[in-house]
């Protein structure tokens, strides 16, 4: 079906080339000059509706920033694709903020432009699908899509609805995978904040020397590299649940911000000259053992008496394995949906299996084992066959190893990702638990790697990685790589 696409732009020649190239694509085109006449046919009540937008940032009267602002404003659904002369990425940025989909620089060949339009079109296919279901779907209380066939996570189920009820901070313990998340947008579903703003940062994952600025935010100019002003996770959260994730590797400098904010309902940007009010609702996690660390001086004290009000553990899945049939079977539905296979059920031995497992993981193991039978598969029902893994580590099964699907020769080579791999000059995506590993682990594999291939030479090292001698000796050092970890005979002194 044809779709309507508005173009504004004030060149003519810009706006007859536009015109051919839509129409030629099999869709319709409506040309104005400018960002005032864009808006005024937007909000026409009677005219057709506009599909997408395809939209001049540079304009006389209206320019194209405007033009998204006042979408914004009056709530105007549409798809947007910019297009702009200078393409420079400051430019992009701010537009793609202000709501674009995409965007295009001037002069747009056809085939550029074709892919923006369908997947732009496509994208907003997808949200009008997503609204409708929102709309004609009954919102159901979050702890209704938790499992709870056991005794423990029916206790923890019992003790988050308590938790809604009220603005009172909740530390859900446990250990890694057992869907901490999971329970903390359960209890905002359930509290008076549900369709606000939740926002979740991972402590852990953000490098030391940004975390006040993500946390809290920044002012433009107030360090090096501080080129626009930033409002931080805090005040995204405003109105609605700030979720901390691994809240023990919080440096100490952000807990006495985080008490702060905690007791007196208010932030200090960096670089900003007053404090600001923000509301919030704060779930924390922990996999660590808070009492420890504030023994070993890593975490004040005060804050952990702060956070520590309402206490919720996860029980590890091993500890509740009533669950784990109706979870594997909720996992299927969705990585079937998501694949599209036709995949509907999983047999008596492998749920037998699964059950037994010991699963280290917990939760997000068992995610990623269905995830990967569901990719395995070549029937209607998972089977032991697609889990040969686990019954190689569980009591009582027999490993069965499918046969590969064959590959044929025009196809590119595939990256398969094994925890078993051991052959020289291989680097494992996934640990033994199942999970990927971190970008710094894998950058820490490559550059021992290089460095034994290379025999110790450091400038053929950094030739190979593509990286600055530079930025290779500085990465060494942060990963605590020694020169001396190469084979001895082959080291070459390159100052020499």
């Amino acid at each position: 079906m044809p779709a309507l696409i508005l173009v504004a732009d004030d060149d003519p020649v810009q706006r007859r080339l536009l015109e051919a190239q839509i129409r030629r694509f099999g869709h319709d085109a409506i040309m104005v000059e400018g960002g005032e006449a864009a808006l005024a046919r937007l909000r026409q009540q009677n005219a057709p509706r506009i599909d997408l937008i395809l939209l001049d940032l540079v304009m006389p009267d209206l320019d194209g920033m405007g033009v998204l602002e006042a979408m914004r404003r009056e709530a105007i659904d549409c798809p947007v694709i910019v297009q702009t002369a200078h393409g420079s990425i400051d430019t992009v940025i701010s537009a793609m903020r202000a709501g674009a989909a995409d965007f295009v620089v001037k002069p747009v060949g056809p085939e550029r432009l074709l892919v923006s339009i369908r997947n732009a079109l496509r994208r907003d296919a997808l949200e009008g699908e997503i609204r409708t279901l929102s709309r004609t779907t009954p919102m159901r209380p979050g702890f209704r899509d938790l499992a709870l066939a056991s005794p423990l996570m029916e206790r923890v189920a019992r003790l988050g609805e308590r938790a809604a009820k009220s603005g009172i901070p909740v530390l859900l313990e446990g250990e890694p995978g057992t869907g901490k998340e999971v329970v903390a947008r359960a209890i905002q579903a359930a509290s008076d904040r549900r369709g606000k703003p939740f926002v979740t940062v991972n402590c852990g994952a953000i490098p030391p020397d940004l975390v006040e600025s993500v946390l809290f935010g920044h002012e433009k100019g107030a360090f090096t590299g501080a080129t626009e002003k930033h409002t931080g996770k805090f005040l995204d959260a405003h109105g609605g649940t700030l979720f901390l994730d691994e809240i023990g590797e919080l440096p100490l400098d952000a807990q006495v911000k985080l008490l702060r904010a905690l007791q007196e309902g208010e932030i200090d940007p960096v670089g900003g000259r007053r404090p600001v009010k923000v509301d919030f609702r704060l779930i924390s996690a922990t996999n660590a053992n808070l009492l420890e660390l504030v023994r070993q001086g890593r975490f004040r004290e005060d804050l952990y008496y702060r956070l520590n009000v309402f206490p919720i553990a996860l029980p590890p899945l091993r500890q509740r394995r009533e669950e784990i049939p109706t979870l594997a079977q909720r996992f299927l539905a969705r990585f079937a949906a998501e694949e599209g296979r036709r995949i509907d059920t999983i047999s008596h031995e492998a749920i037998a299996c699964l059950s037994r497992y010991e699963w280290p993981g917990n939760v997000r193991q068992l995610e990623n084992a269905i995830f990967r039978a569901v990719v395995l598969a070549d029937g209607a029902e998972l089977t032991m066959a697609e889990f040969p893994q686990l019954a190689a580590q569980t009591d009582g099964f027999d490993i069965v190893i499918p046969p590969l699907p064959a590959i044929r020769a025009t196809q590119a080579p595939t990256i398969k990702v094994e925890t078993e791999r051991t052959e020289p000059g291989t680097i494992n995506l996934v640990d033994e638990r199942g999970d990927l590993r971190t970008l710094t682990q894998l950058e820490e594999d490559a550059i021992r790697f290089a460095l034994s291939f290379c025999r110790g030479q450091i400038s053929d090292m950094a030739r190979k990685l593509g990286i600055g001698r530079s930025t290779l000796y500085r990465r060494m050092k942060d990963l605590g790589i020694a020169e001396a970890d190469a084979p001895s005979a082959t080291l070459h002194n390159e100052a020499a």
